[in-house]
């Protein structure tokens, strides 16, 4: 499936026709450190721009994650706040933060493609 990325510390991955997976990039993890704690924001339903997706405690910073563009959520990886160290891996099995759908073509297509760098 095609990933694409944001300069906030997040992935896109298309999944089926109108359906996504965020989850937390290189860049993310490498901004943050190794992660230690993790509260989930958001919830199923409307995400709007700006909102937070996720508080992240790590090694080198405590930060929020928000929405980059106005978000239909359907589903939140919950596992994530019991088991904040899934965050650290690079599976994006397992650092996904959420599941989306209605994200428009146009908005997925502006994020780049290439993971951001420090």
């Amino acid at each position: 499936m095609t990933i694409k990325y944001h300069p906030n510390g997040l992935w896109f991955e298309k999944t089926g026709e109108a359906d996504y997976r965020v989850g937390v990039s290189e860049k993310g993890q490498d901004d943050v450190g190794e992660v230690m704690f993790a509260e989930l924001s958001a919830a199923t339903g409307k995400l709007l721009k700006g909102e937070a997706i996720v508080n992240v405690e790590g090694a080198k910073a405590v930060t929020e994650l928000t929405a980059p563009f106005d978000l239909h959520v359907k589903a939140v990886h919950e596992e994530i706040e019991d088991s904040p160290e899934l965050l650290n891996s690079t599976d994006k099995k397992d650092n996904w933060l959420l599941e989306i759908t209605d994200f428009s073509e146009e908005e997925f297509s502006s994020l780049k493609d290439e993971a951001f760098k420090e």
